[in-house]
């Protein structure tokens, strides 16, 4: 019972069911590999045909989707130095990480 409570809760609390939905609806979306499917959250939605994200957070990073084959995307720490930092402008982001891949 408390296995099944506990259960309902990580999907109700964390960003585990909507990235699930995400995944299964639309084939260019992914998890950055530096995140979790619990913790990843897109708070910019691409508004065309594909609802891809451009823009997500978790915890420690914000990430772009760059749509570069070799590198997807890039992330940040929440936590920089950049002047002028913009989470929803990646060209303020300075000293920026290229992701792992898909």
């Amino acid at each position: 019972m408390l296995v099944g409570v506990l259960s309902v809760g990580m999907l109700i609390w964390t960003t585990f069911f909507s990235n699930v939905m995400m995944l299964a609806m639309e084939h260019d979306n992914f998890i950055p590999a530096e995140s979790s499917i619990f913790s990843f959250d897109p708070y910019e939605i691409n508004q065309g045909s594909s609802s891809y994200w451009i823009y997500g957070q978790d915890r420690e990073n914000y990430y772009y989707f760059s749509y570069e084959p070799t590198a997807p995307y890039i992330f940040i720490p929440k936590v920089n130095k950049c002047q002028g930092f913009d989470r929803l402008n990646f060209k303020t982001w300075c000293d920026a990480k290229h992701g792992r891949g898909k």
